[in-house]
């Protein structure tokens, strides 16, 4: 399949009342479990993520109130209804909540959250990185770069970045011999050595 071949990933820049949804713990894990499975049913999210159907189905209406899920009718039989995520990319700025103190902390804890996601996964791959070939554990890695630019140039640096990340994800199949799910995490901070606020 080429590039041609697949749609541009869904993203969505999301407002005020969309973050405020988000920011919780079973919410953001069913978002997540719908992007890297498909769509499945309120029973077998709560199977995969172990916790109640009646509690997969509240969230998942809290979800879709806000547009972040939706109901795939054609799927459903009789009283099961199939969601899939309504976006493949969910995005903001930092400086899109500045004006409403619940939204930024919603949007901190997201973040916060993101961080946390990323230490456990990282744990968990180090307690089983000796199970995989030598070709995937070289493929995987971590690494850091330090400089000194302005904020305009680490703008555009990061929107390369991503645009490079989304060339190979619109490249991808997944039924290539050797193919695997991974998860590729994209941040910047600023260095505070020594430095005061």
């Amino acid at each position: 399949m080429t590039d041609g071949d697949r749609p541009p990933p869904r993203q969505v820049r999301i407002d005020h009342r969309q973050v405020r949804v988000l920011a919780h713990p079973l919410r953001a894990r069913l978002l997540g479990a719908l992007r890297v499975n498909g769509p499945a049913t309120a029973t077998t999210l709560a199977g995969l993520l172990d916790t109640n159907t009646g509690a997969t189905s509240y969230h998942l209406r809290q979800l879709a109130e806000v547009g972040l899920v939706v109901e795939e009718p054609d799927r459903g039989t009789g009283r099961q209804r199939w969601w899939r995520a309504a976006h493949d990319v969910t995005s903001w700025e930092n400086s899109d909540f500045d004006d409403d103190p619940d939204a930024r902390a919603a949007m901190e804890w997201i973040q916060a959250e993101q961080v946390r996601l990323f230490v456990e996964h990282t744990e968990r791959w180090f307690a089983v990185r000796d199970e995989w070939s030598a070709e995937w554990r070289d493929a995987f890695g971590m690494s850091d770069a330090f400089m000194t630019i302005p904020a305009t140039r680490l703008k555009e640096l990061q929107e390369e970045l991503w645009r490079t990340l989304e060339r190979y994800r619109a490249a991808a199949d997944p039924a290539e011999p050797g193919a695997e799910q991974v998860q590729i995490f994209l941040a910047s901070f600023p260095l505070l050595l020594g430095r005061t606020p």
